[in-house]
């Protein structure tokens, strides 16, 4: 059997949408361009420690905006962001590694960075962490701690999470026969 693979964009939150099996992960977002002028703006906080500039410099190299497209230097930006706390940045260096964008796919790093923005309370993460039990990857099929940290981002007004838990507690099942 294989999972039917649909892609979505989430206009609230300006992140990706990408489903896992039934459920919707989040990541970077297309919908958030970076004209030029943000884009140096950035690039110069970025390059005296601002951790929210690090993240957009991040989403721009990942999605080619401005700039060509360069995961490594996504990852990067991220990273820099990521270890000043920024659940943004954490949240994407977890889709860079679940993905395998840039660098082996990885699910426990991308596990390791969900939780830690997740246990900040970021919905996306929240969310993302909850599909990765739901769908096993890089952790045991658990479908109830799935239900806690989606739960969690739904809680939060995360829209996907919100219909991923209508899903899981629906039990539909979508798969090619």
């Amino acid at each position: 059997m294989k999972n039917i693979i649909n892609f979505w964009f989430c206009w609230k939150s300006g992140i990706l949408l990408v489903a896992s099996g039934l459920l919707f992960g989040c990541g970077p977002s297309a919908e958030a361009k970076i004209d030029a002028e943000v884009l140096e703006q950035s690039r110069a906080e970025a390059e005296k420690g601002d951790a929210e500039a690090q993240n957009k410099l991040g989403v721009a190299y990942a999605l080619g905006q401005g700039v060509t497209l360069d995961y490594t230097e996504a990852m990067k930006w991220y990273r820099l962001a990521a270890d000043q706390g920024w659940p943004q940045a954490q949240n994407n260096l977890g889709v860079l590694f679940r993905d395998g964008q840039g660098v082996e796919q990885d699910y426990e790093q991308a596990i390791k960075w969900f939780r830690t923005a997740a246990d900040l309370g970021f919905a996306a993460s929240q969310n993302n962490l909850g599909v990765m039990y739901y769908s096993a990857q890089g952790v045991p099929q658990d479908h109830e701690e799935a239900l806690k940290w989606i739960g969690k981002a739904a809680d939060q007004g995360h829209e996907n999470a919100a219909k991923n838990l209508i899903q899981m507690k629906g039990g539909e099942h979508n798969h090619d026969h």
